[in-house]
């Protein structure tokens, strides 16, 4: 006579919920890998390939204002520069000296580039730049005959 089998209902035989999460993690850096050219994880080796810093782009009434994350960069080591309607922000983190063994790096360090297209109102003659607590500041002030004004109804 043929026994029952005896299975424990709070375990799934042969289901590994991290090894699902890294194999669904594989497949999505295989996809971004394809899609873009530069790695996808902050912390892979890019080599002299530049990286992007963080930034926030916000249109004011009367201008447009780019602020960039640049910590622990010197203004010395930052080009602004404006060319056929596009802005062109590049320059280089250094990496400190460190006097014992690095255990964890996870600030970006070498080169970056943040290139945007302007609009066509932008009034690239008066753009300003300025970087205090880590922050670079880019105002583009827009055009003074590309802001809106109302026009009176006559008759």
């Amino acid at each position: 006579m043929t026994q029952p089998v005896r299975r424990d209902r709070g375990q799934v035989s042969g289901w590994a919920p991290l090894r699902e999460l890294e194999d669904l993690q594989a497949r999505m850096d295989r996809l971004m890998q394809t899609t873009f050219p530069f790695p996808t994880h902050p912390l892979s080796e890019i080599g002299d390939a530049p990286w992007a810093p963080l930034a926030d782009v916000e249109d004011t009434g009367d201008a447009y204002v780019m602020e960039l994350e640049l910590p622990g960069v010197e203004k010395d080591h930052i080009t602004v520069e404006v060319t056929d309607g596009e802005l062109d922000i590049h320059g280089e983190v250094k990496d400190k000296e460190r006097t014992g063994v690095l255990r964890r790096q996870t600030r970006r360090t070498g080169s970056f580039s943040y290139r945007t297209t302007l609009p066509q109102n932008a009034d690239t003659e008066r753009i300003t730049a300025d970087l205090a607590h880590g922050i670079l500041t880019v105002r583009v002030p827009k055009a003074a005959s590309a802001t809106p004004r109302r026009i009176e109804i006559t008759g």
